[in-house]
């Protein structure tokens, strides 16, 4: 019985190959794109899931309250590490990362063996503590990971830089410098196996915390907070319990004591302030909303592309619905015959499912072609490394069980629409009453259409945001600005050389050293400032403060309001600050005023207008600048003119200064733009996911079309032959569609708008959703369905009308 259905199946298959062709593709894009997406999930739900005590490992998470709002962050004094574990019994191990490239060695450094002259850049350091490899039991390629970071002055590398640096050997022991620093040999104490791409811990190279101290006395301050902490609790311990005796624990012994002795304003009011909580390892990456070093998914983007994944499949199940009873005419007297010669309607409908299972069989090995074939395009547009799992074991049972699933669940209501047909009523000529005006079929593309819409809308705003963003006036000039990277290995007294080597070239307008710039990647300096005097009666102002020569305004056309500027090689030790600082210290006249941070008492010589030095996300901060070399980072402001030729006069200057290390350089204006890559890419997706909805969509709105010529192929006859014109016909056919979509504009712009607005919720400064988006979305929509069901109605429109009202 099942080989006579599954015959039949194909043998209408192959009788009908446009609409099977359409049920297979439309059904094969859904079933590609649920699976990129499906791999996407699987993929951000298994970080940091690889450690063999997952499910004992935490992060401290610090939370302060003020103002109505919750700040967190993950960084500790250092002293903090030792306490815990001394403290409280149910802590195992505890570990301190530092990977803060404000300290020397964090972030990135030039790189070289020391018995090689030409320095690499490698970015990816971080110090950390021997008990961070105990904790998550880093496998190790050479080396005993119980002492590779005991020692001072050691380091342990993964095992793709081990292979760069010493292919086919074992580099234990060997000496590497950082930076042309002899003064600080660094020994390689083990080779680790690179970590996943599923860690959120990305480094390459761990430096040992052991001997480190960045200033005098910073190991025992509890003033200053630098570290991540991570802990490894005993088996059966309450993480809540816990986070409560560690917030009694330290704030208590430590830090309440610590500002007493300073005479805080408020002290023991301030600590009400704080507590901590513990976040399991494996929430780290999804979790937002924690101030951090880390790259961050977002457990909201992973829910929305499960619901456009749930969505697009919807879509094609409705198609194939759609399409089953748009062509039930050529099904009917084969259903009546069916029944007059003893089939039951049981019977049919195994025949019917039998034939859905065989499109969704079809439809599901060609989805996953096509989803192997796409993967390179989403892994771009998605920024991963994903592959297909040909050989997990869940794989086949996962998607033999779905293709079962989606073919039932497409193919039950065909199946009993089609088998319920009156074998008296179908031999007549009369397939079925009241079809034509199906509340449920025109339901299922208004849903296919407002899906669409929504994610029109979306794409929309999403380009508008991004356009707002890079155009915005940001307070600093970007443009024709090259950051010369690496320039800390020359020296102080090398660096100021290349600037004036630089100066002396054409096209170069002016030079900037500091490593302190407004774009992604480069040095932050949190401080708390205060009035000269006023520490223990007003609230800190939480502030940036950087480092910069007298030259930084002029590169960037940061524009000075008030005040002076610095002079070269100023040793007065003021600062200039910006007029969000001016205003939260509620300074009147703040030139000649003098402002502390309980270490210094810098004079404020100028203020700056306020330009955007963080991400756009968050409003202007408060901002102090003194005068100083940080040298890592040389801005370059050229003309704009002929650039390669102004990058080969640099190129060449960089050899003649530098001849063992290659130049590194980046466009401010792109470094810029790389900081919301997630936005960008975010909009690519979005734009991929409806062009795919519509697709699908007009799919299901051709079936339709199609479903609805037939119904009316009698009524269309009748008024060819009282005279009706071929466009009045096709306008006939064609408004019905019009009304669907205009009532699908109607659902999906209130939902859109909220979505989005909830969506820029995250900027601080935002493009206003305009009503054009929606114009533009809804007249896009209606184009494109009238265009799908133009053909159809074409085709019935001219159409002999004898052969529609032949039977009457």
């Amino acid at each position: 019985m099942i080989r006579n259905y599954l015959k039949i199946a194909v043998r209408q298959l192959r009788k009908q190959k446009m609409y099977s062709a359409i049920k297979i593709g439309g059904f094969a894009l859904s079933i590609a794109a649920c699976l990129l997406i499906g791999l996407y999930i699987k993929n951000e739900l298994s970080y940091d899931k690889s450690y063999p005590d997952t499910d004992r490992i935490y992060r401290i998470v610090e939370n302060y309250a003020h103002d109505g709002k919750v700040e967190s962050g993950d960084d500790y004094p250092a002293p903090m590490g030792k306490a815990l574990k001394a403290d409280i019994p149910e802590i195992e191990k505890s570990a301190r990362l530092m990977p803060n490239s404000l300290f020397p060695g964090a972030g990135s450094n030039e790189l070289r063996r020391v018995d090689q002259v030409e320095n690499t850049h490698e970015e990816g350091f971080t110090y950390a503590d021997q008990e961070l490899l105990d904790i998550l039991k880093t496998p190790m390629v050479y080396g005993d990971r119980a002492k590779a970071l005991a020692e001072p002055l050691t380091m342990v590398i993964t095992r793709r830089k081990a292979d760069k640096y010493f292919p086919h050997q074992n580099p234990v022991g060997k000496v590497m410098y950082l930076n042309n620093d002899k003064t600080k040999p660094y020994r390689i104490g083990g080779v680790m196996e690179n970590p996943p791409a599923t860690s959120h811990l990305q480094y390459d190279f761990l430096l040992s915390l052991n001997g480190v101290e960045f200033y005098k006395g910073e190991q025992t301050n509890w003033n200053a907070s630098n570290y991540p902490s991570y802990i490894l609790v005993k088996a059966g311990t309450d993480p809540v319990k816990l986070a409560k005796k560690i917030t009694d624990d330290i704030i208590g012994r430590y830090i309440l004591p610590t500002l007493l002795a300073q005479n805080y304003k408020d002290a023991a009011l301030e600590v009400k302030k704080l507590s901590f909580t513990l976040q399991p390892i494996s929430d780290i990456h999804l979790r937002y909303g924690i101030y951090d070093e880390f790259q961050h998914g977002d457990i909201r983007f992973i829910w929305l592309f499960a619901a456009v994944a749930g969505f697009i499949l919807t879509i094609a199940c409705i198609n194939f619905i759609n399409l089953s009873t748009a062509k039930s005419a050529n099904r009917a007297k084969e259903v009546g015959l069916r029944k007059v010669v003893g089939s039951t309607r049981y019977s049919l409908i195994q025949q019917f499912l039998a034939e859905s299972l065989l499109y969704s069989v079809l439809s599901f090995i060609t989805g996953i072609l096509l989803a192997w074939a796409l993967l390179p395009y989403f892994n771009i547009l998605a920024s991963k490394t994903l592959t297909m799992p040909w050989n997990a074991l869940w794989f086949a049972p996962v998607i033999l069980g779905a293709a079962l699933i989606v073919g039932i669940a497409a193919g039950i209501y065909p199946a009993f629409y089609l088998s319920s047909f009156k074998p008296a009523s179908v031999l007549k000529g009369s397939i079925s009453t009241g079809s034509k005006n199906s509340l449920l079929r025109n339901g299922l593309v208004v849903f296919q259409f407002t899906t669409s819409i929504i994610l029109i809308i979306s794409t929309f705003v999403i380009y508008n945001q991004m356009q707002y963003i890079m155009n915005l006036k940001l307070g600093f000039n970007k443009d024709q600005v090259v950051m010369l990277q690496g320039t800390n290995t020359l020296g102080d007294n090398g660096v100021k050389n290349l600037k004036q080597e630089l100066l002396k070239l054409s096209s170069v307008k002016s030079v900037a050293i500091s490593d302190y710039l407004p774009v992604a990647g480069t040095k932050r300096n949190g401080n708390t400032y205060y009035n000269d005097g006023k520490t223990k009666v007003e609230t800190g102002v939480d502030t940036q403060f950087w480092i910069a020569d007298e030259d930084y305004l002029k590169t960037f056309d940061i524009k000075l309001v008030e005040g002076a500027n610095f002079s070269p090689g100023d040793q007065t030790g003021g600062v200039i600050i910006n007029q969000t600082m001016v205003r939260k210290l509620n300074l009147k006249n703040p030139v000649g005023k003098i402002i502390t941070n309980g270490y210094g008492r810098p004079r404020v010589i100028g203020v700056i207008k306020d330009f955007n030095f963080e991400s756009l996300r968050q409003p202007v901060g408060a901002l102090a600048i003194t005068y100083g070399i940080s040298n890592s980072i040389v801005s370059v402001k050229v003309n704009g003119g002929n650039m390669r030729n102004t990058m080969v006069e640099i190129n060449t200057l960089w050899k003649n200064i530098s001849p063992s290390q290659p130049i590194r350089y980046t466009f401010m204006d792109e470094r810029f733009a790389s900081s919301y890559a997630d936005v960008q890419r975010m909009g690519s997706i979005f734009t991929s996911f409806a062009v795919l909805a519509i697709i699908i969509a007009c799919l299901g709105l051709f079936a339709l079309a199609a479903f609805m010529a037939e119904q009316r192929s009698k009524e269309i006859g009748i008024r060819k032959v009282l005279g009706a014109s071929i466009q009045s016909i096709t306008r006939l056919l064609s408004l019905d569609f019009v009304k669907l979509v205009m009532l699908s504009i109607i659902i999906a712009s209130p939902i859109a708008w909220w979505a989005m607005n909830k969506w820029l919720q995250d900027f601080t400064y935002r493009a206003p959703i305009s009503w054009w988006i929606f114009a533009c979305a809804g007249v896009l929509a209606i184009v494109i369905a009238l265009v799908t069901v133009s053909f159809q109605s074409i085709k019935a429109a001219i159409a002999n009308p004898v052969k529609a009202l032949r039977g009457e």
